[in-house]
């Protein structure tokens, strides 16, 4: 038995070395099992109706290409210049914080920070126009090196064949890895498997939902106010939602800020706080109860070590492997804990002779 425990270890140390090892090709690949995870649902439903598998898959990956190019087309220009907006005005917000806010600062708290402000703003005024130096600097080099750029173009042309594949087999596959499966464990595999897709689905299907509604509310609110950048902040505050409360709080702070330096009176603020707390009524009352429920159990600082820990090690592909991983190690450490309260070692019985040797 330990022998066998050993050659598992061994075998599963390979493995990791290896996916190490190739990592830049895994990407569009893991992109590809996330898109065709998020649409086989949809599928299965077209499917359940009388439609044959191929035409499902066809309908459903129409949609999925649609979204992405329409997002592309409408947000991302948009996205660009309020960006490069931002980064030109950056040296004109360091002048109004070091003019108004650091006075009043000081006259609040009785703290000097003129002189930290100054040399920052002073380094920001020294760079900040080299901005578009570097990225042509960037766009030559990425010419120069040709092969890397060709085989980066080939792996996003890669996603779409391979989602569409996956799409279409989904089902095989899934039945083909419970077969191969040792008929003992079968049982319980099959259960822990439910667990982490009833987790990964409220998850990622979930909570992508919710960050894309909330990114809209904060995003359209924001726009109609009249808040520079709304669309940016917006977008920005929905992703970062992924985390619960740390979407509203990065949101309102930033954009109170921008709001304020933009206009100049309370009222901006009053405004900005409506918007995202009409964002939060939506989110509690409509999109949780509806999307996420009481199934996700993966608590904020186990999202946010698990997005930083699988970036770091894995870069890209790490932070798409994170979550679903997070969500799979969640769900085994709670089936030990379930084993161990259910164990000897657990409710054991202390002799005489052990309970007094305790404290």
């Amino acid at each position: 038995m330990l022998r066998q425990w050993w050659v598992a270890v061994g075998v599963a140390a390979l493995a990791l070395w290896f996916f190490i090892s190739i990592e830049p090709v895994l990407m569009p690949f893991f992109v590809s099992m996330v898109l065709a995870y998020l649409g086989d649902p949809l599928a299965d439903r077209l499917e359940a109706k009388g439609l044959s598998r191929r035409l499902s898959v066809s309908l459903v990956f129409l949609l999925l290409t649609m979204i992405i190019v329409i997002s592309v087309l409408l947000v991302v220009p948009v996205l660009g210049r309020q960006l490069g907006q931002l980064v030109e005005s950056l040296p004109a917000v360091l002048n109004w914080v070091e003019e108004t806010v650091l006075p009043r600062v000081q006259s609040l708290t009785g703290m000097d920070l003129t002189t930290d402000i100054d040399a920052l703003r002073k380094t920001v005024m020294a760079n900040w126009k080299e901005t578009g130096s570097f990225a042509a600097a960037l766009l030559s080099q990425v010419s120069r090196s040709g092969l890397a750029f060709v085989a980066w173009i080939g792996n996003l042309a890669l996603i779409p064949v391979v989602t569409f594949y996956l799409l279409l087999d989904w089902d095989i596959l899934v039945a083909k890895v419970r077969d191969w499966l040792p008929r003992r464990w079968e049982t319980s595999v099959i259960r822990l498997a439910g667990e982490c897709d009833e987790v990964l689905s409220a998850f990622l299907r979930g909570q992508l939902i919710v960050m894309l509604c909330l990114g809209g509310i904060y995003a359209i609110g924001l726009t109609l106010l009249g808040v520079s950048f709304g669309l940016l902040i917006g977008l920005l505050s929905g992703l970062a939602s992924i985390v619960p409360y740390l979407g509203v709080i990065v949101g309102i702070s930033v954009a109170g800020v921008v709001a304020f330096f933009q206009v100049g009176e309370w009222w901006m603020l009053l405004g900005v706080a409506a918007v995202f707390g009409f964002g939060q009524i939506v989110e509690s009352v409509v999109l949780q109860p509806k999307l996420l429920g009481n199934k996700i159990g993966l608590h904020p600082v186990a999202v946010i070590f698990a997005v930083l820990a699988g970036g770091n090690l894995f870069g890209f592909t790490g932070v798409l492997l994170a979550l679903p991983a997070a969500a799979v190690i969640m769900v085994l450490l709670r089936e030990l804990n379930e084993r161990y309260k259910n164990s000897p070692l657990y409710d054991a019985k202390l002799s005489r002779h052990d309970d007094e040797e305790l404290p």
